[in-house]
């Protein structure tokens, strides 16, 4: 008889909740498929979506400083200074983590793409061809971002500007023939804007990876696997599929 005695503490042990546990993080200012704060109920911007998500898959984890909206640069500073404890979302490069951390589950897959003119009818199907092109006019890109350092590897002549959506403003206007940006983001802002009859995406994928959420260097392995495991949740039941489907 004695030996069930241990069965209703440890049936209660299994039912009670996860302690609380908060993460500091900001939103990132200037990419509206990440986070759109003037956006529709609906449509709040996919890094935040999935930050919800996160949240119902483990209701004792928090995150707190999405009041702050910085641009990408400041991002990086808050996570490289272990100011922020986790950021939704950043693509991962050799730089980037010799910084800080990244969760080991995928968020949603970006392909690398050009915005041209809808009036130009120049296909450029590699990066050696748009280097040439860009000793013509710059090729724009969001400043500081992997992209922009990748262009610069490759010999690509660049002109960094401080968003995408600047960046289709000034393609528009003829100010330069190419945007090389993330397909998603690029997609949103000529579909959803004036610019729909305007411009154009290029066919060419230029290169294919996925957005990660990031972690500060020191934070706690404890931590790090709460977190995974509440993603790897999501990614299991076809969460993560379908937000990123959303948004395309």
């Amino acid at each position: 008889m004695l030996r069930w005695l241990w069965l209703p503490a440890a049936l209660l042990s299994l039912a009670a909740p996860a302690q609380e546990l908060v993460l500091r993080t900001v939103q990132q200012s200037g990419s509206l498929i990440k986070y759109d704060p003037d956006g529709a109920t609906a449509r709040p911007g996919l890094c935040l979506e999935i930050l919800r998500a996160v949240e119902r898959a483990d209701p004792g984890l928090r995150f707190s400083g999405l009041e702050q909206q910085v641009p990408l640069k400041r991002v990086e500073r808050l996570l490289a200074d272990g100011l922020v404890d986790a950021f939704f979302c950043l693509l991962r490069s050799p730089d980037r983590e010799k910084q800080w951390r990244y969760a080991s589950v995928p968020l949603y897959a970006i392909r690398h793409v050009i915005a041209q003119r809808a009036d130009d009818s120049r296909r450029v199907e590699s990066l050696a061809e748009l280097a040439a092109l860009s000793q013509h006019k710059p090729v724009l890109v969001t400043r500081g971002t992997v992209l922009a350092r990748r262009l610069a590897t490759a010999d690509v002549a660049i002109a960094e500007v401080g968003s995408e959506r600047e960046a289709l403003q000034m393609l528009a206007l003829g100010r330069a023939d190419a945007v090389y940006g993330q397909d998603i983001s690029l997609a949103r802002y000529i579909t959803d804007g004036p610019l729909a009859d305007k411009l154009r995406l290029g066919r060419t994928v230029f290169h294919e990876e996925s957005q990660y959420v990031a972690l500060r260097a020191d934070l706690p392995a404890a931590t790090e696997e709460r977190l995974t495991l509440a993603l790897r949740k999501l990614e299991r039941d076809g969460t993560l599929r379908q937000l990123a489907e959303k948004y395309r």
